[in-house]
């Protein structure tokens, strides 16, 4: 299952569990995961883009281990919410890892934004910046992810 409603994904997930969130990239997806009671999402590994086979076996790996029960993946739509290139590709990564549980599609405009200037705040530095920003900004969307779920 694929969805963009929260309250469709929620349904799907009754006994709640962790979830992955995911801030696709290019190089990298940056992975975060939340508790079971959906209070808080932390950045976890990054995974460095190879082929999808590849790809999804590590995330696979990481859905096994940590018994996640779905998975919460950053849509990039343009400022004005319409879709773009980058937002196709990211439908179509989610078609092929729909086996490995539900997926929420989640708006992640400004999350990498968002995260960026907190980093600048705390006066990190550019090459920590570019090592951390993609789990934060997956960390950023699932915690606006789970405090939807909860709230709704």
């Amino acid at each position: 299952m694929i969805t963009l409603a929260a309250a469709d994904f929620r349904a799907a997930l009754p006994n709640g569990g962790r979830l992955l969130g995911l801030d696709l990239g290019t190089k990298t997806i940056g992975t975060a995961l939340c508790d079971a009671g959906w209070t808080f999402a932390s950045p976890a590994a990054l995974i460095r883009r190879r082929k999808f086979m590849q790809d999804k076996a590590e995330l696979a790996a990481v859905i096994a281990a940590q018994h996640v029960a779905g998975i919460v993946l950053g849509l990039p739509l343009n400022l004005d919410g319409s879709e773009s290139p980058r937002s196709q590709s990211t439908r179509a990564f989610a078609r092929n890892i729909a086996d490995l549980g539900p997926i929420l599609l989640w708006d992640e405009r400004w999350s990498t934004v968002a995260v960026e200037r907190v980093m600048i705040e705390q006066d990190m530095s550019r090459a920590k910046r570019a090592e951390r920003i993609d789990s934060l900004a997956a960390a950023h969307i699932l915690q606006a992810a789970i405090d939807a779920l909860v709230q709704g």
